[in-house]
């Protein structure tokens, strides 16, 4: 076993990486409100999700580890072909579909809805989830 520049042995009991999607900007149906019911507004979505990076540390391979750009071609995709009465149940989804992956160990999705409110730049819910 190799030993690092601290004179330590470089074995780690357990590796958690941390993946962040940070400002995904999308358009969907959200709203309760009539004219909320006929355009699609702006939500700004933020991902973070904690995982197992498997082997991908020392094999520099996508298929050893979670593949970022497939989890936000399927958030994107549901995301746009959905509508939501709320933020919450958007944000659910949203945090369903990460928490899919087996190597997610715990995920955090926050959604934004800019304009919301007068006088505010945007309102947002925050979910997370742990197994």
């Amino acid at each position: 076993m190799k030993v690092n520049d601290f004179g330590s042995q470089k074995q780690h009991s357990y590796v958690e990486a941390l993946l962040e999607i940070k400002n995904l900007r999308l358009r969907t149906i959200i709203g309760f409100n009539d004219w909320e019911r006929k355009t699609k507004q702006d939500v700004v979505i933020n991902i973070k999700a904690g995982f197992t990076p498997g082997n991908s540390t020392k094999s520099d391979r996508v298929e050893d580890t979670l593949n970022y750009k497939t989890l936000s071609k399927r958030v994107i995709k549901a995301v746009e072909e959905s509508d939501f009465n709320l933020l919450e149940k958007l944000t659910q989804m949203i945090l369903d579909i990460v928490m899919e992956n087996p190597r997610i160990v715990w995920a955090k999705v926050k959604v934004d809805k800019p304009f919301a409110l007068r006088f505010s730049d945007s309102v947002s819910i925050e979910l997370s989830a742990k197994r």
